[in-house]
């Protein structure tokens, strides 16, 4: 029974190192080639013979890269700040006011989820033409502001939390908006970080709408400049320079997961449960 079990594990040990090569390997093979010249890059050598940082200097020095990447640093934060409040906001009134049409609000919200964005991004344009939000930080930012998603994973997380307690809180003399904030919110806060880190990584990888309302060089978002600079200002493919922006770019996520990886896991866990 003791061989059975040792086996077991050997073969369980065997499939996840070969899922932790097959996950990790692309990512080491990405940071090793931002140290190759374009030459040797085409050599496909895995590790360089000669070390340099020439491409980090370029791209630092004859690229608009830091510019982008304060642009993403600022939509992210924005975004990520306000669909955390306003999702929570309107999962908790809808979860814990009866009011009439209640329950068609909150389906018409959900319904949106099942139009693709392919769909919404004409219509979104349009506004931002109308409204002068064309190359803005606003103009990036306003269809995210408050997700679908956001509402209803707020709503079943605000179900959880005891009528009894609020209903005591007001009977002290709260207010309804104190309530949410000092009373509901730090109920939630598994789901009010996983809902975080997953707008702020959506919004840290965002390219389709972005490169859609942004024209202005400077107002390009990461994503959005790598890939026209990979296309178009740099004349041609130089991958040793896209590695080197890729690995620049994939820091902040990295520093996400680090800081909040057991607040990533019981999120998603939890998420699962209430859905």
């Amino acid at each position: 029974m003791r061989k059975k079990t040792d086996a077991g594990a050997i073969a369980a040990h065997i499939v996840l190192l070969a899922g932790l090569l097959g996950v990790a390997l692309p990512f080491v093979w990405m940071v090793v080639s931002s140290f190759k010249s374009l030459p040797e890059f085409y050599s496909f050598h895995f590790l360089p013979k000669h070390w340099t940082t020439e491409a980090y200097r370029f791209i630092f020095s004859e690229t608009e890269y830091v510019r982008w990447y304060g642009n993403s640093f600022i939509v992210g934060i924005a975004v990520t700040v306000s669909e955390v409040f306003f999702a929570s906001l309107v999962g908790y009134t809808l979860a814990k006011y009866r009011f009439r049409g209640n329950k068609i609000v909150f389906y018409l919200i959900l319904s949106t989820m099942m139009i693709p964005i392919e769909l919404l991004v004409i219509p979104w344009y349009v506004l931002s033409a109308d409204l002068g939000w064309v190359d803005t930080y606003w103009g990036i930012m306003f269809p995210g502001i408050m997700s679908a998603f956001g509402v209803f994973l707020m709503r079943q997380f605000m179900y959880a939390v005891p009528d009894d307690l609020l209903e005591a809180a007001r009977i002290d003399g709260m207010g309804d908006f104190s309530i949410f904030i000092k009373i509901a919110l730090p109920q939630v806060k598994q789901a009010l970080a996983a809902l975080g880190i997953l707008s702020f990584l959506g919004n840290w990888n965002a390219y389709l709408w972005p490169v859609i309302v942004i024209s202005d060089e400077n107002m390009r978002t990461l994503p959005v400049g790598m890939s026209l600079f990979s296309t178009a200002d740099a004349g041609g493919l130089q991958w040793n320079l896209i590695m080197a922006m890729s690995t620049l770019a994939v820091i902040p996520i990295v520093i996400v997961y680090f800081i909040f990886q057991k607040r990533i896991v019981e999120g998603i866990s939890l998420t699962g449960m209430k859905g």
